[in-house]
C-alpha cells in the first residue's frame, strides 16, 4: 500500500472555537476551510490536521506533532495563552508535554533527537 498523506483529525462540539483554539496553538489560520465542519492545517507536505464538528466523538483524540525544540514550543505556545503540562521524558532522548484542546483533545508536543 502507498500512502499519499496522513491526515490527524481532531473532533470537536463546535468547529468555529475549535478553529479558534487552534490557530492559537499553531500561530497561525487554517489553510482551508472546505466545508462549514471542517478546517485544515497543512503542517507538513505529507501531514496535514483537520479540526472536524463531530459532537458525538468530540475530545477521543490524541495528536502527536513532532518539534524540533520543544522549549522554544511552550515558549511559543506560552506567547500566545496555552500552557502545556509538564515536560516528560520516554526512551532515551525523547521530551514531550501535553495540551489539551476545549473539548479534550489532547495534543502533545514531542521531541525525539533519535530520529
Amino acid at each position: 500500500m502507498k500512502i499519499a498523506r496522513v491526515l490527524m483529525v481532531a473532533p470537536v462540539r463546535d468547529v468555529d472555537a475549535a478553529v479558534t483554539w487552534y490557530e492559537r496553538l499553531l500561530g497561525r489560520s487554517p489553510d482551508t476551510r472546505p466545508m462549514p465542519s471542517l478546517a485544515d492545517w497543512h503542517l507538513t507536505s505529507g501531514g496535514w490536521l483537520q479540526v472536524f464538528e463531530d459532537p458525538e466523538r468530540a475530545g477521543s483524540t490524541l495528536l502527536n506533532l513532532e518539534v524540533p525544540d520543544l522549549d522554544e514550543a511552550l515558549a511559543s505556545l506560552a506567547e500566545r495563552g496555552l500552557t502545556a503540562g509538564p515536560v516528560q521524558t520516554g526512551g532515551v532522548l525523547a521530551r514531550f508535554a501535553a495540551v489539551t484542546d476545549p473539548d479534550g483533545n489532547r495534543v502533545t508536543l514531542l521531541e525525539n533527537p533519535v530520529t
